[in-house]
């Protein structure tokens, strides 16, 4: 019988060290444009449709409030996002991007490429899709437990 607590045998370790070898391998991508990883996710949500709620950025990328905020004021301060309290709602926070944020874009775009270069595995879409599956059955069990 296998011991169920070697380290082969756990789910949460691969996905614990794949996730912090991927982010070291996007780091001296990410260097060149002067930001972070957890920047770079936040980034990547505001390209898609900004300006949105702090609220809105913790559900979507998973962090709550505590590791947002500073995370946000530290991008505020580089000059590529905005935080301005909602005129309908003053509990609300909007991120609004800046022209910087904006002109950040053009220069990321081939981020993805070079990672995917930098990664021979046979099949990243498939990967990629079993592993938005797993976050989503995480996700709801996450809720359930509250």
């Amino acid at each position: 019988m296998t011991d169920p607590l070697l380290l082969n045998q756990q789910l949460c370790f691969p996905l614990y060290a794949a996730s912090n070898m991927l982010t070291r391998a996007y780091r001296p991508l990410l260097d060149a444009l002067g930001i972070t990883y957890p920047q770079y996710l936040v980034m990547l949500a505001l390209w898609e449709r900004a300006p949105r709620s702090v609220g809105e950025l913790g559900k979507e990328l998973y962090l709550d409030s505590g590791t947002l905020t500073p995370l946000l004021k530290r991008m505020e301060a580089l000059g590529l996002v905005t935080r301005q309290r909602a005129s309908d709602d003053e509990r609300r926070v909007d991120i609004h991007l800046t022209d910087a944020g904006r002109a950040l874009r053009t220069q990321a775009e081939g981020i993805p490429g070079a990672l995917a270069c930098q990664l021979p595995f046979p099949d990243l879409p498939a990967l990629r899709e079993q592993l938005q599956q797993l976050v989503g059955v995480l996700a709801q069990a996450d809720t359930r437990n509250k």
